[in-house]
């Protein structure tokens, strides 16, 4: 162990086993009730207005597919990262960041990560690659998990509670409630390129299902970068009696200083956003001006294992939660989850058609589903991904 060297790194295409927020065709065992939601459902998006791709986000979304990233040590220990947006990110994998970390100490995943965002300085290491160094990073966790023969979450520090409280993102909320969450989030199918009678559709879905779910389940409203400030204030106006514990993502990310307008016009009501923020730098500045109440960062997409364990650390400085986005769906993210003191609540992505177990959803083998709406990560060394390498030549493309 001592003194091990990383002696490859290598990044290629795969199979994403993960639905993440988009509609998988995927054999279940089970027979389902009816389709999923997500498999044509209208949701209010950045491209909205514009009638050629405003039916569904997938018509615009890139199609550039998963990533797998291999780090190999000189004594043959391995570890597997993830991330996605395809070519791009395994050209900055391959091609510029993973060769200069060769011979690097495998185990030093604070140095690794410094020297990688400062390779990537010269093109940024924000945007696609981030992706590239989200996939490293949490291979060089894995690696180091299995190397010592423990649980990411105990490297991190050890479980901060007993199991992890998770909530249900999707619009099949009628499964959830039977699948026995006590929070669940519905995507927004109306904004602002559907005129006035948005605020009314809008209106009448969050009314049908806090009917359904009752006072005593959390309720929250993602709306996926689609407003601008004055509809997102419009609509929080009109939601008020519903008791939503945070609308979601109302702005452009990037617009900082929408989301500084949108916080002093809505002090009374949580706002939630970071899905789309890359490296720790943007949470650091929304944090010092108390832009939102709960952080989202992706942790396949933000910097990896490394980059979330900074942003938390800004976070419960500031008094901020961090609830990652889809962080249930992956191992990566319920591992952080777990070990993270002010991650309070896990997002699950239910992209099983409602009557088909969790269990059948798609995933490494050796992730864990939730349970009565909690969860506790595998106990296996590194991620427990429960995968050979045999296994991650098949997944690849």
């Amino acid at each position: 162990m001592a003194g091990m060297k990383i002696k490859e790194i290598r990044a290629f295409p795969i199979r994403d086993p993960i639905a993440g927020g988009v509609y998988v065709e995927h054999a279940s065992l089970t027979t389902p009730r009816r389709p999923p939601w997500t498999k044509d459902a209208e949701v209010a998006n950045p491209m909205s207005r514009y009638a050629r791709y405003k039916a569904l986000r997938g018509s615009w979304r890139p199609k550039l597919g998963g990533v797998g990233c291999l780090v190999t040590a000189d004594d043959g220990s391995w570890g597997f990262g993830t991330s996605v947006l395809g070519t791009p990110v395994i050209s900055i994998i391959n091609d510029h960041i993973g060769p200069l970390l060769v011979d690097e100490p495998a185990l030093a995943t604070d140095r690794l990560w410094d020297m990688a965002m400062r390779f990537a300085s010269v093109y940024s290491p924000s945007g696609l690659a981030s992706y590239a160094l989200s996939a490293i990073d949490l291979a060089l966790w894995d690696l180091k998990g299995k190397v010592l023969g423990l649980p990411v979450y105990e490297l991190a520090g050890g479980p901060v509670r007993e199991a992890q409280t998770c909530y249900a993102t999707g619009n099949d909320t009628d499964w959830h409630m039977e699948l026995g969450f006590k929070a669940t989030k519905l995507a927004c199918p109306y904004g602002p390129a559907d005129g006035l009678a948005a605020l009314d559709k809008n209106e009448a879905l969050v009314a049908k299902t806090r009917e359904l779910i009752g006072k005593d389940v959390e309720l929250m409203l993602d709306c996926w970068m689609a407003f601008d400030v004055e509809f997102a204030v419009r609509l929080a106006e009109r939601l008020r009696p519903y008791g939503l514990r945070w609308i979601e993502d109302c702005l452009t990310p990037e617009n900082i200083d929408a989301h500084a307008a949108l916080r002093e016009r809505l002090p009374w009501q949580s706002l939630a956003t970071g899905e789309h923020w890359y490296t720790p730098y943007p949470f650091s500045h929304a944090a010092n001006k108390r832009l939102a109440d709960i952080f989202q960062p992706d942790i396949n997409w933000v910097g990896g294992f490394t980059a979330c364990q900074r942003i938390a650390h800004i976070a419960e400085g500031a008094g901020i939660d961090i609830m990652l986005h889809a962080g249930m769906n992956t191992a990566y993210g319920q591992h952080f989850s777990f070990a993270t003191p002010n991650a309070t609540w896990g997002e699950y992505f239910c992209g099983v058609a409602p009557g088909v177990p969790l269990e059948e959803s798609p995933r490494f083998p050796g992730m864990a589903v939730p349970k009565d709406g909690k969860l506790v990560p595998s106990d296996a060394p590194g991620f427990g991904l429960g995968l050979s390498l045999d296994a991650i030549a098949e997944m690849a493309l």
